[in-house]
């Protein structure tokens, strides 16, 4: 064992053409897209689910909720091997346990067995996070800002458009259709997978104990990760919960056409997918604490304007945007200031923010259930009003005391 772990420039990465280099870039972002994607099909099928099973609006929200739990827990106990074992082999793994879990999910004739398969379905499919450092590794020099930003940009894509293919193919085939047809998905990817990426060097040589163990150490030596992981906690808390809530609101308004509804109200909101790529660029011109301020007040007025009018659509359109914008830029600036945090321990830097950023939605997806069932829309409103108040509450204090979240704590 070599000790310590380090982290290689694209000097010892495999050569690719370029061409091959740019095909295997947009794989990764279809991949991205595609698998992370299953932790939010279910969303706009909620109340579906909810009626075949014959179970309530708020058990059905569980399966939100646990798929989120999942999803935290594997970026927690898997994400790190990235630094240890070989990408193709755990991409391998983890896109075949996704399918079978995802089949599995389709099939399963019971409720309670359902909600522990929807938490395996989370667990799985932590696929995503181990494709931008692939792709930076990889990059030609001076093209791993742009490869990893293309791939983040098809990550973003598939949580906004899981909703729509959700809703609309949920709402066409049924609910298990959605399921059956992303197993599928996942074996097609697995092969290109295996076919285009090359062998990769590891870059850990230490135990399975001592790379979780430094987990610990770097969240205590970095201020500025413990901030800007507790505001996009807040903010994806925020933006899960009204995802959550909002079919149960539609079902309300529209009744039979609710799931059919989310999902073009999703594709509405990919409007804001357009601004990430430009949030890196902005963070560098005038600083990663304006944006994530800017950000959480942009999520705040979205959810001041839902409470309009009881919630109309002629409000929630225009707040679904401003809400996807304000979740986005804050989220691609976030991370990428995290990730230069420690050039040396980036990917695990990356799984301390992931995992508190998905705690905060699996959290927000509960409360959110809490709140619709024993308050209606008024009550989501108010939620969403108050975590993406204290997201901003957080982020202007930082800003005019910045010594409390210094790295030299």
């Amino acid at each position: 064992m070599r000790g310590m772990p380090t982290l290689p420039g694209n000097a010892d990465a495999p050569a690719l053409p370029d061409r091959s280099f740019q095909r295997l870039v947009w794989l990764l972002a279809v991949t991205a897209g595609a698998v992370v994607a299953n932790n939010y099909y279910n969303q706009p099928l909620l109340s579906e689910i909810a009626s075949d099973f014959g179970t309530s609006e708020r058990s059905a929200s569980l399966i939100a909720t646990l798929t989120q739990v999942g999803y935290a827990l594997g970026l927690l106990f898997l994400l790190p091997l990235g630094d240890m074992l070989e990408r193709r082999r755990i991409l391998t793994v983890l896109l075949l346990a996704s399918s079978a879990m995802l089949v599995t999910f389709a099939l399963t004739p019971h409720f309670p067995p359902l909600l522990a398969v929807a938490f395996l379905v989370g667990f799985a499919s932590t696929v995503p996070q181990f494709l931008p450092p692939i792709a930076s590794r990889l990059a030609p020099k001076g093209q791993a800002g742009r490869s990893v930003g293309l791939v983040m940009g098809g990550l973003l894509l598939g949580i906004i458009l899981s909703r729509f293919v959700g809703g609309v193919l949920g709402g066409a085939f049924g609910w298990r259709s959605v399921y059956l047809g992303s197993a599928v998905v996942m074996i097609v990817l697995l092969v290109l997978l295996r076919r285009s990426l090359p062998v990769m060097t590891t870059t850990f040589t230490g135990s399975y104990r001592q790379l979780l163990s430094s987990l610990g150490a770097l969240f205590l030596r970095h201020g500025r990760l413990r901030l800007l992981a507790m505001v996009a906690a807040l903010q994806f808390g925020a933006f899960s919960m009204f995802w959550t809530t909002i079919v149960f609101h539609f079902e309300r308004l529209l009744h039979h056409e609710a799931s059919t509804a989310v999902g073009l109200l999703a594709l509405i909101g990919a409007v804001g997918v357009l601004a990430a790529p430009l949030a890196g660029r902005l963070a560098d011109r005038i600083g990663t604490p304006a944006i994530i301020a800017g950000s959480s007040a942009s999520m705040a007025l979205s959810f001041l304007m839902m409470g309009i009018d009881g919630g109309t659509l002629l409000w929630i359109i225009p707040a679904v945007i401003l809400m996807d914008l304000g979740m986005q830029v804050g989220h691609v600036s976030s991370m990428s200031e995290v990730l230069q945090l420690d050039p040396t321990a980036s990917n695990r830097l990356n799984t301390i923010y992931m995992v508190l950023r998905f705690c905060g939605a699996a959290l927000g997806t509960f409360l959110g259930a809490q709140a619709w069932h024993f308050f209606g829309w008024t009550g989501v409103v108010l939620l969403g009003l108050g975590l993406t108040g204290t997201a901003l509450a957080i982020a202007a204090a930082s800003r005019i005391a910045p010594d409390v979240v210094s790295d030299h704590d």
